[in-house]
């Protein structure tokens, strides 16, 4: 399953929905602390009224951002979300990463070393607020994103469990396979998206000496075997995983480049040489969260 990743800069991404809707995506993945859901809500009306799309041929997604992780706060962000999209509900909500922020107006809460301020946040008891959007009939379903399989764990040994989490989103491409991770959540009929496919190139924190999934030399041969270009088979890589995958783009000739990824497969042997380049390295790390009692990445997977 191809989504429309909405990370990307204000102003610029409403057209780019319309764009991505009119090429025929229709799994658009959002959240509030991306700061664009009004542009979003915007272009999926536009494209409802001019008869493109009906609301029951999307598929959208929001999450629920660290500083709302408390209970009581759970409905509120959900019918921000909800008031800004211009929805009715979502198909489904995620809980953004398992660390509680301090509640308040700021979506960082940092201290003098510019670290998170926590919050006394357990999401277990937010999974409780969770499920209780889908007896409300505000969601569809809910997950959870950059959970690690013990966080997940506690969830499904919840007492009391009324609604497992549908999927799992996490940070996925060839420096950061996540074999463990995924061969867990499909054990336990948790779904898995894979959101950074390219190796998030435009992270605003990237460090010149970064790796470059794009320009892998052993990437580049695959895509020039199959007379594509590398982005291409990094979202081909995970459509063979059994992963929806999330290319982010505000361009309209990438929108539909990344996009046509139907009409090729890629062998076992590239698949596992793609695998081969695994080096658990994260373009997001959550750096703001390291010291967090509930920070996911301190474990293997």
């Amino acid at each position: 399953m191809l989504l429309h990743g909405l990370q990307s800069p204000k102003n610029k991404v409403k057209e780019a929905v319309k764009k991505a809707i009119d090429v025929g995506y229709r799994h658009i993945d959002c959240a509030y602390v991306y700061e664009n859901e009004n542009e979003v809500g915007e272009a999926i009306d536009e494209k409802i009224k001019e008869g493109v799309v009906k609301r029951e041929d999307l598929f959208i997604v929001s999450k629920l951002w660290c500083t709302f992780l408390e209970k009581p706060l759970v409905k509120k962000a959900c019918q921000l979300s909800l008031s800004a999209l211009k929805l009715d509900y979502l198909d489904l909500y995620l809980i953004h990463w398992p660390v509680g922020f301090k509640a308040g107006d700021k979506d960082f809460p940092l201290d003098e070393r510019g670290l998170a301020i926590p919050s006394d946040a357990d999401y277990v008891d937010t999974w409780e607020a969770m499920e209780e959007l889908v007896d409300a009939g505000m969601v569809k379903a809910i997950g959870i994103s950059n959970f690690n399989h013990e966080q997940i764990e506690r969830i499904l040994n919840k007492p009391g469990l009324k609604y497992k989490p549908a999927n799992n989103q996490i940070e996925c491409h060839p420096y950061l396979t996540q074999e463990k991770l995924i061969e867990y959540c499909h054990s336990k009929d948790i779904s898995v998206t894979a959101y950074s496919p390219l190796g998030s190139v435009d992270r605003p924190w990237a460090k010149p000496d970064e790796p470059s999934v794009l320009e892998n030399p052993k990437v580049k041969a695959i895509a020039e075997k199959h007379k594509k270009t590398p982005a291409q088979v990094l979202l081909r890589f995970p459509m063979q995983r059994h992963l929806a995958v999330i290319p982010k783009s505000i361009t309209p000739a990438r929108i539909e480049e990344n996009f046509k990824v139907f009409d090729f497969e890629l062998t076992k042997e590239e698949t596992d040489t793609i695998l081969s380049l695994n080096m658990n390295w994260r373009a997001c790390p959550n750096q703001w969260s390291v010291e967090h009692k509930h920070y996911p990445f301190n474990i293997e997977f």
